[in-house]
């Protein structure tokens, strides 16, 4: 690609300026013109958050993306680094991205001032014109402003009255860019202040200096509701000035959700071909983010991102890899009770309210695991306390006679294949049920959906499950009252 390099060969092309601005709206109408994807990856969005980033592009707009956590609002602030040209022209050892035919720092004026038409113009490409700061409570005003610098002052043997001993912070140097603040709440107050003028006017002030930058930056902020925490929340005149404040949302179906963990789960090709994971489980991992955000016990202003359910698929995977090495096996299906390998995932990811606490993170976290599995149940069998009237025969009576018969089933975490499926095997009525309830199973799917029935009924209290270390045992939940009716005669004759 042959550009310009020099002050009067870019004005001999013909090129002319133009603002940020006004270089995302036309490159947005493009691609709106020719329906090229605009922000690809982002899933679930597409007649709710998406349209309303576009009108506000086509408006010339600020944005604040206001969401909870997990909400893809920076992958959203950063996709729109395509809407920007390719290259731009800066002058050569600008700092502040200079455009040659409007300079803007006293650098720039004074090479072209000094070399006129042979002044050296470089080109700067999209994506070097993005600029990300994450607002904590310590940043300054030096750190988004500038400020003065005494080394560059002595160095320069400059006196304080000359502007050339400013030190410029991020906001001027992220002239021409996008400049996206993540989390503005978490920016102290007196802080936020220090933006006003940029936002409306398009200047800075640093330390007195008589110094107006008719700075042209696209800013793109993104927050939690205020209501959120007690950190901090972003002051009424700065929200003003943000002409777009635009309402994130998590993923409204389990279909949108499965393909977004999908898209976002980090696994190796070797975990890819090796492990299958059944629509079941993915369904039900998806179920089990849904329920928390319903959860009494977690934090509903906090929210549940979807980094659970990735970690969680990716912690599934991993689980079942790693039985399937144990076990010196080539390939697997991954099981419900490869599940509790996902529970690390959980408890990381909710925040608890005080219910929660007193409940505990793990117990929590079975709790929406064991939810996740009843409704998973229910979407594929007769409810046990509501078998329909008139019905001849218990669909699940072989399953209860054989567990009554004092029979009970171990399944052991780290088991193999074989032995998983020898232990289902054993349970009279069983495979019955399965293959004659749900249509068009392979193999595989037979014995999950088999697992899947143990747990269901323990779940409507048909079965009792002790979870150990290491196995879950089924067995009758009556002889288990009879064990506890044992242990406590014991106590009593003693």
């Amino acid at each position: 690609m042959n550009l310009p390099q020099t002050l009067g060969a870019l004005k001999a092309s013909g090129y002319r300026p133009r603002s940020i601005k006004a270089e995302m709206r036309a490159n947005l109408i493009k691609k709106l013109q020719h329906k090229e994807p605009i922000f690809p990856g982002v899933l679930g969005f597409d007649d709710t958050v998406l349209p309303d980033v576009e009108r506000a592009v086509l408006s010339r707009h600020n944005i604040l993306l206001l969401g909870l956590r997990g909400q893809a609002k920076t992958r959203i602030a950063r996709l729109l680094v395509h809407l920007l040209d390719e290259y731009i022209p800066v002058v050569a050892g600008s700092e502040l991205n200079d455009d040659p035919l409007q300079p803007l720092s006293r650098y720039a004026k004074d090479l072209i001032a000094e070399k006129g038409d042979e002044t050296p113009v470089t080109w700067l490409h999209r994506d070097e014109r993005y600029v990300e700061k994450l607002a904590t409570p310590d940043v300054s005003v030096a750190d988004l402003i500038g400020d003065v610098d005494p080394i560059k002052a002595a160095t320069l043997k400059l006196t304080y009255a000359d502007e050339r001993v400013i030190h410029f912070g991020l906001v001027p140097r992220a002239h021409r860019s996008l400049f996206v603040l993540n989390e503005l709440p978490d920016l102290q107050a007196r802080i936020q202040v220090s933006l006003f003028n940029i936002l409306q006017e398009g200047d800075i002030q640093i330390r007195g200096f008589k110094l107006r930058l008719p700075l042209d930056i696209q800013f793109i902020f993104t927050a939690n509701p205020e209501d959120y925490t007690n950190r901090g929340s972003i002051i009424t005149p700065l929200k003003d000035r943000i002409e777009s404040q635009i309402l994130t949302h998590y993923p409204k179906t389990i279909e949108i959700a499965r393909q977004i963990t999908q898209l976002e789960a980090d696994l190796t090709e070797e975990q890819r071909a090796a492990v299958i994971v059944p629509d079941l489980l993915a369904i039900a991992l998806e179920q089990i983010a849904f329920n928390a955000r319903e959860s009494e016990y977690i934090d509903d202003k906090s929210g549940v991102s979807a980094r659970l359910t990735i970690s969680g698929y990716e912690n599934l995977v991993s689980t079942a890899e790693r039985r399937m090495l144990i076990n010196h096996e080539k390939t697997t299906t991954a099981r419900i009770t490869d599940f509790w390998g996902v529970v690390p995932a959980i408890t990381g990811k909710v925040e608890l309210v005080y219910e929660g606490e007193q409940e505990g993170a793990y117990m929590v976290a079975m709790s929406l695991l064991g939810e996740a599995i009843k409704m998973a149940f229910l979407d594929h069998f007769i409810d046990p306390e509501d078998l329909p009237k008139g019905k001849e025969k218990d669909p699940y009576g072989t399953i209860r006679a054989w567990f009554g018969g004092g029979n009970k089933l171990d399944l052991i975490n780290d088991a193999s294949d074989a032995d998983y499926h020898k232990a289902l095997d054993k349970v009279a009525g069983l495979r019955k049920l399965v293959t004659t309830t749900v249509a068009n199973l392979t193999e595989a799917e037979t014995y999950l959906f088999m697992e899947l029935v143990l747990h269901g009924l323990s779940e409507f209290n048909v079965l009792n499950k002790d979870i150990l270390e290491s196995s879950l045992s089924f067995r009758d939940l009556l002889a288990n009252m009879l064990d506890e009716d044992d242990l406590f005669d014991g106590f009593t004759d003693n």
